[in-house]
């Protein structure tokens, strides 16, 4: 008996978010070993699903890098990162589409629905929902002037249409998105996908941006940190405390609260069920960025 009391604390310790998020939207950034591993893919499908039928209106932009990486090394290619954004030329932006809205996109896809959703997969070229620009990398130099470095066919959203989103919550579906988008050139895209959630995040007003990583959120001096703003991020980036891949992360963290999300947080991807612990539980998991 007493086991059984605990499962139902439990479901009540979910209580007052399910009310608080029922109707809402939360954008969930996939990547990172959530995504290799079979078990925590498994959670994490369980998770999106859950969220839908009690309610919540998952949105699901996803990377991945891993299989990106492993074709271009078996054509030959070379690639490389620059904080965190892979510089991109024609012959890696078509290995980057066929990967990730021909392949990973179909497989999440898939998951979702064998766990017993209804997911639809599509890229932001689809239905017009992203157009971008070329993004050109500013930087100090040692001189202390700002330069520009062109990373190739890299974009940065600069218009979302959710129309196509809405229109598929409404029927019960779960958007799965890959981050590659269109410029009013008919140039196809790169994305980096923390950039492209939150661009997704802001256009849908969500209650929630959620980036799943390979760490416990923001580490400072090996610490986990969280209710961090916008100065103290600003802050640690300048100091070198946060660098490399966790700058975009955070940068579109920022973005996103400007654009009007309610809430962003960096979470442990390697955790099982880490969606759920965030979104349902007192204490959450991860760093809290607002």
């Amino acid at each position: 008996m007493e086991e059984k009391l605990e499962k139902i604390n439990h479901i009540l310790e979910a209580l007052p978010y399910l009310i608080k998020y029922s109707g809402k939207t939360i954008v969930i950034k996939y990547g990172g070993a959530a995504m290799v591993q079979e078990d925590l893919r498994a959670s994490f499908a369980e998770d999106i699903v859950l969220l839908k039928y009690l309610g919540i209106n998952p949105v699901v932009v996803h990377g991945g890098g891993p299989e990106i990486n492993q074709l271009i090394k078996s054509l030959n290619l070379n690639t490389q990162f620059i904080r965190g954004h892979r510089v991109t030329d024609e012959a890696t932006m078509e290995v980057v589409e066929m990967v990730l809205t021909g392949k990973v996109n179909k497989q999440i896809v898939s998951l979702i629905q064998e766990k017993g959703g209804k997911a639809v997969g599509l890229s932001g070229k689809d239905g017009n929902l992203a157009y971008a620009e070329k993004f050109l990398m500013e930087f100090e130099d040692e001189s202390g002037k700002v330069q520009s470095l062109d990373l190739g066919l890299v974009g940065q959203v600069n218009e979302v249409n959710p129309s196509i989103l809405f229109t598929l919550q409404a029927e019960g579906f779960i958007p799965i998105i890959s981050p590659v988008a269109m410029s009013k050139e008919g140039q196809t895209l790169n994305i980096n996908a923390d950039t492209m959630a939150g661009a997704i995040a802001a256009s849908l007003k969500a209650e929630k941006l959620i980036l799943l990583t390979d760490t416990p959120g923001i580490l400072i001096d090996g610490n986990l940190v969280t209710g961090l703003n916008k100065q103290l991020i600003d802050g640690y980036i300048k100091t070198g405390d946060i660098s490399g891949g966790m700058i975009p992360k955070v940068e579109c963290c920022l973005d996103a609260l400007d654009g009007g999300v309610k809430r962003t947080h960096i979470i442990d991807g390697r955790v099982a069920h880490s969606v759920l612990i965030e979104v349902l539980t007192n204490q959450g998991i991860g760093s809290l960025i607002e």
